[in-house]
């Protein structure tokens, strides 16, 4: 045999011989999220935020006394291509735990796979109610089911004088879902439940929609769709001439975004999100308010992501918190020990309450719920 074919082989069965030492040095946590798409201006943000909690923690010594290691996959927005990735990130890159996965579409393609391998997964954002009903042990969600932000939101209804509502909505689990629970919420308190129109999530046109919804006597409108999207419907309303309260659900608006990219259509429009980056000294821990958001400036990403990457510097902590209290790497000791974490996030404790069918409940933690409205261009919060 050569002598360069020897080399060659010596440094292969070098290579992998080192390989698991490597792995070891690492506490991995697979990363599930749409970089490219529709939603991938959202992903890539919770991305960014899951990169500065990894960076805190190991500045601070990691965990376990190993540094974090985020795997991050795209999802391409794509349900098929999300359960993929989860497959690649449990069977090929070995990740214990893992963050995601966005859209409730996504997740949910996703969540088969958790219990087909046994490994626990950190929901940073979807909102479908079935997410956490479903029967799924592996699941722990720190965001707030559409049902939990229909209950929030009920105090504001007589308040804001509202007799009728049409929906409009992304045609998935995440908008329909939306939909369906708020539309519960409105007819219990007597308000009438008017059209619900749906549209696809990489649309541009929806002028279909507002027509029919114009000529309604609905005094609101409420929408679930992703920023890019809520920005042409603003300014496909204002064009229109639909002049109706609009009152957007999902907590993904980025409303500094709006602002920017619809200008004067976004007026007086009003949004349910989770998070108050624009007053800090009202959020549930100021001080770590205060270090997000300057390290999120210093990395120079723009302040309109803020109200998306809080959900992954939260994930990636409770994930830690996790995975210190379970002394261990090993996915069961993990999924156990998210039930005994307790820390606060930048928008309210984190504290998962059992969801679902007994003996096979997921995780499902109870964040801050905030009305906002954009007035003169500026944001402010409407007192609930």
């Amino acid at each position: 045999m050569p002598t360069h074919r020897i080399a060659s082989i010596a440094a292969l069965a070098l290579g992998l011989m080192a390989a698991p030492a490597v792995a070891e040095e690492t506490v991995k946590i697979g990363v599930n999220q749409p970089l490219t798409g529709p939603f991938a201006a959202s992903g890539a943000y919770v991305v960014n935020g899951a990169k500065i909690a990894a960076d805190e923690i190991n500045a601070k010594g990691g965990v376990l006394g190993k540094k974090i290691q985020l795997v991050i996959e795209d999802n391409k927005s794509n349900p098929t291509e999300a359960a993929a990735v989860a497959e690649k990130l449990i069977t090929s890159d070995k990740t214990p735990v893992m963050m995601g996965a966005w859209g409730s579409s996504l997740t949910l393609a996703v969540m088969p796979k958790l219990e087909e391998y046994e490994i626990p997964m950190l929901v940073e954002t979807s909102s479908s109610g079935k997410i956490t009903t479903s029967g799924n042990p592996f699941v722990f969600r720190i965001s707030p089911p559409s049902a939990l932000e229909a209950e929030m939101f009920a105090p504001m209804v007589e308040k804001l004088g509202i007799k009728k509502v049409d929906f409009l909505v992304i045609n998935n689990d995440w908008g329909r879902g939306a939909a369906a629970d708020f539309g519960k919420m409105l007819k219990g308190k007597g308000v009438e439940v008017g059209l619900t129109e749906t549209m696809d999530a990489a649309a541009q046109d929806m002028s279909a929609q507002l027509a029919k919804i114009k000529g309604t006597d609905a005094d609101t409108i409420m929408i679930t769709a992703a920023v890019d999207q809520l920005t042409l419907l603003f300014k496909q309303m204002a064009a229109t001439g639909v002049k109706k309260r609009v009152v957007t659900t999902g907590g993904s608006q980025n409303p500094d975004q709006i602002v920017a990219q619809a200008g004067s259509a976004a007026e007086k429009t009003m949004h349910l999100t989770t998070f108050l980056p624009w007053s800090p000294d009202k959020t549930p821990d100021p001080k770590a308010t205060e270090y997000f958001l300057a390290e999120w400036k210093k990395r120079g990403y723009p302040f309109a992501g803020t109200t998306e990457s809080f959900r992954g510097y939260d994930g990636v902590r409770t994930i830690a918190a996790a995975i210190e209290k379970a002394g261990s790497v090993e996915p069961k000791a993990i999924q156990k020990a998210f039930w005994d974490v307790e820390l606060t996030g930048l928008n309210g404790p984190i504290k998962f309450v059992k969801s679902g069918p007994e003996g096979k409940e997921s995780g499902q933690s109870k964040p801050g719920v905030y009305l906002i409205e954009i007035s003169d261009g500026q944001i402010a919060e409407v007192k609930l």
